[in-house]
């Protein structure tokens, strides 16, 4: 069986419609996973999709990635810089396509996250991650990220709660 080459890049301005096909569609497959929710997502209006592309394009605050595979997006992560951090990356969004699971696509995501937030000076990566979403936090830990003991309730669903785990640099 021939490998599956998947290409992973950051997002361009001009990816907005691709931003937001994927992220409807991970919102969709896995709705637990997220702390917001597709009917609310489905009717944000083409600039704010605009505004999240071109600022996840460049610089060293926030970053988005696109993962490829045949010219069809298969998977996104992302990750952002709070002011009030500086030294701290968190990486969100984070998804990958049904049919690309188990293929080592989501580890290259997180590495490439991991790889630019390094390159930006910060020495900790953060995430939150579904209590129960277990494959998961299984991969989180198999790359070095360890539970901190903080959760808090997921804002689209109060009844789940989320945990925090973090990577040091």
């Amino acid at each position: 069986m021939t490998p599956m080459t998947i290409e992973i890049r950051r997002i361009t301005p001009d990816d907005w419609p691709t931003l937001k096909s994927v992220r409807l569609a991970a919102l969709l497959d896995t709705p637990s996973a997220f702390g917001s929710v597709h009917a609310v997502e489905a009717e944000r209006a083409d600039d704010v999709w605009q505004a999240h592309a071109a600022a996840g394009a460049s610089g060293d605050d926030r970053a988005t990635f696109l993962a490829f595979h045949d010219s069809e997006v298969v998977g996104i992560a992302g990750g952002y810089r709070e002011h009030d951090r500086p030294s701290t990356v968190d990486l969100v969004s984070m998804w990958t396509s049904p049919a690309v699971r188990r293929t080592g696509t989501g580890r290259r995501l997180v590495d490439t996250v991991v790889d630019w937030a390094a390159a930006t000076g910060v020495d900790t990566v953060e995430l939150w991650v579904t209590r129960g979403n277990d494959p998961a936090q299984r991969l989180y830990e198999s790359m070095g990220f360890a539970e901190t003991g903080d959760h808090q309730a997921i804002e689209s669903d109060p009844c789940r709660s989320e945990i925090r785990m973090r990577r040091r640099l």
